[in-house]
């Protein structure tokens, strides 16, 4: 049976002027799908000769093959680069002359026109080959990290109640927590973190932050350089409201307290009433 969306081996059973008809089966005309003559290679055109091809659907929904290799096929998961954005959805670029729909109900986020995505290859309702940016459960869970490796992936969903869903090494499934999402992130985005736990079933929390002690040089500078942009004065203090700190710095509470503890033991500020002074 001839597969849409997957690269297989067809044999030539008919020759035209405009090229071949193959099919899986020897001599069977019946089913047969076009290779246009210019994709035919040289010296594969005699009647049961078999050629690799991609199949797909043309302009007119017509299954058709193609020895071109396509960015993405059946089961694959890849970064697909946005060609154009219409009003019935995008048009992703994966490497064959027709361009890859993108239905906007499968986007899990408006996707602009020049940026790259990870999206997975599916079959609509009409029997057509779809892009998805909805990758929740198919990306695998079996993936050789262990806590507090550092890894690298990829945003394809944010979720208010959630967080950040990644796809680390654009394959295993990881979630960056709400709560410790301290700077915007973005679908699309590449990322790097730390392994903070693997669970039960191999999915991955990740944080974007360092240990602890790792992460305290970084926290102190930025409070450091936030002082100098804000004439030396800091509106936060050990009271302060998480969010406020969070809104303000980009870190944690606990952070927050950790690296203004390192300041005041070095001198290099003061508390006031309600806020921090550069000394």
């Amino acid at each position: 049976m001839i597969q849409l969306g997957k690269i297989q081996t067809l044999f030539i059973v008919k020759k035209v002027e405009f090229g071949v008809y193959l099919n899986d089966q020897k001599g069977v005309t019946e089913g047969s799908i076009l290779l246009p003559i210019k994709q035919v290679p040289r010296g594969s055109s005699r009647l049961g000769d078999a050629i690799e091809v991609f199949v797909y659907r043309d302009s007119m929904d017509r299954m058709i093959a193609t020895v071109n290799r396509p960015f993405i096929t059946m089961g694959e998961i890849a970064m697909l680069e946005v060609a154009d954005v219409t009003k019935i959805g995008a048009f992703m670029n994966w490497g064959l002359e027709k361009d890859l729909f993108l239905p906007y109900k499968e986007q899990t986020t408006r996707v602009q026109k020049g940026k790259s995505y990870l999206v997975r290859l599916y079959v609509d309702k009409s029997d057509r080959l779809c892009a998805t940016m909805k990758l929740y459960g198919h990306l695998s869970t079996n993936s050789p990290y262990k806590k507090d490796d550092k890894v690298t992936g990829t945003i394809y969903e944010i979720s208010k109640n959630f967080g950040a869903f990644v796809a680390v090494d654009d394959k295993y499934d990881a979630l960056i927590k709400q709560q410790q999402l301290f700077s915007k992130v973005s679908v699309g985005e590449k990322i790097e973190a730390r392994v903070a736990n693997v669970q039960e079933n191999g999915k991955l929390d990740l944080n974007l932050r360092k240990k602890a002690y790792k992460q305290m040089d970084e926290d102190s500078q930025l409070i450091l350089d936030a002082l100098e942009e804000n004439g030396g004065v800091l509106q936060l203090h050990d009271k302060s409201d998480p969010v406020d700190i969070k809104q303000e710095l980009g870190m944690s509470k606990n952070g927050f307290k950790r690296a203004v503890g390192r300041l005041l033991k070095e001198g290099k500020i003061q508390l006031g009433d309600e806020e921090i002074l550069l000394k």
